[in-house]
């Protein structure tokens, strides 16, 4: 059987049933894929992540693991933009706050703090849950591109709703914002770190949501992974303090998403544009920050200003 080779490659001297235990596998779920399942487009992507990489992606820190990296390559481009500031012009024009930058002890207390919390909170969180929980068994087939994008954009509606209303709720109770959310908040002009410059409650509440939100949707394992990583780079993208032209924000019609710009506002006037990506929970509870965009620039109404 193929799924045996594999397996004996990595571990040869043991007895099957030994190997199947320790890689949490089971002859169906690794089973060849079927002529059903090799039609999916993502099939052949699957099929290497599970055959190559098996260790790695069913350990209980895959997750954390995707998730700081993402953080981590998605803000360094725009840490470097900050440090150059006006010798990067062609960006630099693009610069919301050109009166803020972000200094190096800046930058470093945030990546600091995300390090910390991350070590000291959500590792022994991960630790206790993988002995508590068994982790579940990787299906044999791939999701199909629908059930990716639906899936995903599902679970990224529901995350959003949840968190503009835990979001609202922290800053309009003056004790939950002082002790939760108002670190958050340390700087007027965020930056690219800074998306991560949580409290440890904020972090936690934000990550349960994240792995919750897909269990309830019976997300496929691929689809909460692309969706963490494209979650991750829109909250890095609300905090890199450029409003740039290709962005997703910039890109999606209709004002749908929120992006750097609105964020950015959010720092400046704490009681408005609460949601992390979309614009429409803000439009209806009229805390939605009026955004002008003319000739490439963003400026705000007169009224709002």
């Amino acid at each position: 059987m193929a799924e045996s080779f594999y397996l004996s490659m990595f571990s040869p001297q043991l007895s099957e049933e030994t190997r199947n235990k320790m890689w949490n596998v089971s002859e169906v779920a690794l089973q060849l894929p079927s002529s059903r399942a090799s039609d999916r487009l993502l099939q052949p992507l699957w099929d290497y992540m599970v055959f190559h990489h098996y260790s790695l992606v069913s350990s209980p820190f895959f997750p954390v693991m995707l998730a700081f990296t993402s953080y981590f390559i998605f803000s360094c481009p725009f840490a470097i933009l900050d440090l150059l500031g006006e010798q990067a012009p062609a960006f630099y024009s693009y610069k919301i706050q050109k009166e803020r930058r972000p200094s190096v002890n800046m930058m470093m207390r945030s990546l600091g703090m995300a390090v910390y919390n991350h070590l000291v909170f959500v590792v022994p969180i991960v630790l206790i849950n993988s002995a508590v929980m068994p982790v579940p068994q990787l299906p044999a087939i791939a999701p199909t591109v629908w059930e990716l994008f639906s899936g995903g954009l599902g679970a990224l509606l529901i995350f959003d709703t949840q968190y503009f209303f835990w979001h609202m709720a922290h800053h309009k109770n003056g004790h939950l914002y002082k002790w939760v959310h108002a670190i958050h908040h340390d700087y007027i002009s965020p930056f690219s770190w800074s998306t991560e410059h949580l409290s440890a409650v904020e972090l936690m509440t934000v990550g349960f949501w994240s792995n919750l939100d897909p269990l309830l949707l019976q997300c496929h394992p691929l689809t909460t992974w692309t969706l963490t990583v494209f979650s991750i780079w829109l909250s890095v993208e609300d905090h890199i303090g450029y409003d740039l032209p290709w962005t997703p924000s910039r890109l999606v019609p209709f004002g749908l998403l929120g992006g750097a710009l609105a964020h950015d506002l959010h720092h400046q006037k704490p009681n408005t544009n609460f949601a992390p990506f979309f614009s429409h929970w803000d439009r209806l509870f009229g805390t939605s920050n009026n955004v002008v965009r003319q000739h490439g620039k963003s400026i705000l109404n007169e009224k709002d200003a």
